[in-house]
């Protein structure tokens, strides 16, 4: 894959659609988000025409702050899953990659600060909005051992939701996508933050 990706979303659609390219601004990836089930059920494309279905990512249990939202190929063969690190989230965004039972790598908010000004203006108006605005999430792929490896962060934008995701250091393909995955579902659960 060529970095810096960009994931861009529209922000007042039923059921959400997301779109993945690469540097060169081809679509590598459309994300999309079964409307209506009780537990999140994510399907992964190789084109914005859904002609070749690639991953899925399905929730282990109805909405719940530590779901574990497992990945498996067309195939139905298991890459892994991601999981909300529960109480920890309420301070910022943390979550755990694992694979074969085992953490593989963690996800963390890079700056908490954000989350926790972002909860307190946000409910003052106007300055509310400029906070959304302007607050915006990043969160850090790295090894147990400390290691970045991913960079997603949000950018600014009015009626789209968009994230940029950059390589920071070098990984084997298998975690590459694994951690993409897990980025994906990320989106899908932060989204309508900053």
């Amino acid at each position: 894959m060529q970095y810096p990706l960009q994931l861009t979303f529209k922000l007042l659609t039923l059921g959400q659609r997301i779109v993945a390219k690469d540097a060169s601004d081809n679509v590598i990836m459309f994300i999309k988000q079964k409307m209506f089930k009780l537990k999140e059920s994510v399907e992964i494309y190789n084109d914005t025409k859904q002609s070749q279905l690639i991953f899925r990512i399905q929730a282990d249990r109805v909405i719940d702050f530590s779901a574990n939202y497992s990945f498996s190929d067309a195939q139905g063969h298991q890459w892994g899953s991601v999981r909300r690190h529960g109480m920890r989230s309420l301070w910022a965004a943390h979550y755990q990659v694992i694979q074969d039972g085992q953490v593989d790598m963690e996800i963390r908010e890079e700056s908490p600060m954000k989350k926790v000004l972002e909860s307190l203006l946000g409910e003052i108006p106007l300055i509310g909005l400029a906070a959304i605005y302007l607050l915006n999430p990043s969160f850090i792929v790295t090894r147990p051992d400390g290691t970045p490896l991913l960079k997603l962060t949000k950018k600014p934008a009015v009626f789209e939701g968009k994230f940029v995701l950059e390589k920071l250091n070098e990984m084997p393909e298998d975690d590459e996508l694994r951690s993409l995955m897990a980025l994906i579902m990320i989106v899908l659960l932060e989204r309508r933050r900053g």
